[in-house]
């Protein structure tokens, strides 16, 4: 059967998506559950959906995650949606989508939630906070007093001077690789778990994933990479069974941060961290990241988005200063164009049927 490139399934904003996403569980005899936002309100619908497909009791499960990164939600959403429209559960295999985790983010086009927390730098012990040393020599001009053509030069110019010192990947490390001394900074991890994560933990004990044999998730994200690829990015350490597992379930395009083989650089609170402590070696989880344009772009866009929302923030989200960088991080994250769109749909379908075909295996695999 032809792939059918259904663009359609992609929202335009968050409340369209959640829409689609809503309108396709509504065909399917699935359990639905919504988690409302702190900031919910009926003249602005804020949630986290939860839609479980096949049987409760169901030994095997692949978890489909969108929007971990708010505006990112665009290309995970859509991929659910097309699943859901078009897909059909194999046997003794159960789906659980996890649709919008970050909503803030996503109605906001921020890559952040509500109080600047990066979701996948949240999940660390938070009586052993890390300190990123990197980070700490960058911070002044990575969030400077004043946007201007002067702060924009300064900043090049000390990640060029770093880069030159340390190298590529640790000045990737030390911009990207989490921080939490800096509340107001890029790729901040909080100082306590945020609603997000108390979400992740409770849905692991409502729907029993520790009890099952094995695990699947599948995190959609974009921004990382070559223009509408999907990268198989496995976190897992190396020869643990999770990356195993992973390797042999999705082949050998899978990349492993831990080795250098990934366009990502180890990073800390990472999401796949909790799974991987709640569930040990039952789960092997990727993160199926889509790329878009230049890594220095979107340091660049991702500086001028979090100035303008340290200085205005909330209060003034119709400022013509806010809208103009939301309008950025959606051009940056989601390339609102069929060629990109068409491949986000063509591999994550691929990706999504080497999980479920994984699940259904006996792999052997052990430690």
């Amino acid at each position: 059967m032809p792939f059918d490139f259904d663009t359609a399934s992609f929202g335009q904003d968050y409340w369209q998506a959640r829409e689609k996403f809503l309108s396709a569980c509504h065909l399917l005899p699935g359990r639905l559950t919504t988690l409302l936002h702190p900031l919910h309100s009926q003249v602005q619908p804020l949630a986290t959906d939860l839609f479980w497909l096949g049987d409760d009791k169901a030994e095997n499960v692949l978890v489909i995650i969108s929007a971990t990164h708010g505006v990112e939600g665009f290309c995970g959403s859509a991929a659910q949606v097309n699943w859901l429209r078009h897909e059909v559960l194999p046997d003794k295999v159960a789906v659980l989508f996890i649709h919008a985790l970050n909503p803030f983010g996503f109605a906001h086009l921020r890559r952040v939630n509500e109080d600047n927390i990066d979701l996948n730098r949240n999940f660390i012990d938070f009586n052993q906070v890390p300190v990123n040393e990197g980070y700490q020599a960058l911070a002044d001009v990575l969030l400077p007093s004043a946007w201007d053509e002067s702060s924009v030069t300064d900043c090049k110019q000390a990640l060029a001077e770093f880069r030159d010192k340390h190298g590529q990947r640790k000045t990737e490390e030390a911009v990207s690789g989490g921080q939490y001394q800096y509340p107001g900074g890029l790729f901040y991890g909080g100082m306590e778990p945020s609603w997000s994560r108390r979400n992740i933990e409770l849905l692991m004990q409502d729907y029993q994933l520790t009890d099952r044999k094995k695990v699947a998730v599948v995190d959609i994200h974009s921004g990382l990479g070559p223009y509408g690829y999907g990268e198989i990015i496995c976190d897992h350490l190396p020869d643990t069974t999770g990356a195993k597992r992973a390797r042999r379930w999705f082949g050998d395009s899978v990349t492993e941060p831990a080795l250098g083989t990934s366009t990502s650089v180890p990073k800390s609170g990472l999401l796949d961290y909790a799974w991987q402590q709640a569930l040990g070696d039952k789960v092997c989880y990727v993160t199926l990241e889509f790329g878009t344009y230049a890594l220095e772009e979107m340091f660049e866009v991702l500086r001028e988005e979090n100035y303008v929302w340290q200085q205005e923030g909330t209060s003034t989200l119709l400022s013509n200063s806010i809208n103009r960088v939301q309008q950025r991080m959606r051009g940056y994250f989601y390339p609102d164009k069929s060629d990109w769109k068409e491949m986000v749909l063509f591999r994550s379908s691929q990706v999504l049927a080497q999980a479920l075909r994984g699940l259904q295996e006996q792999d052997g695999i052990s430690d």
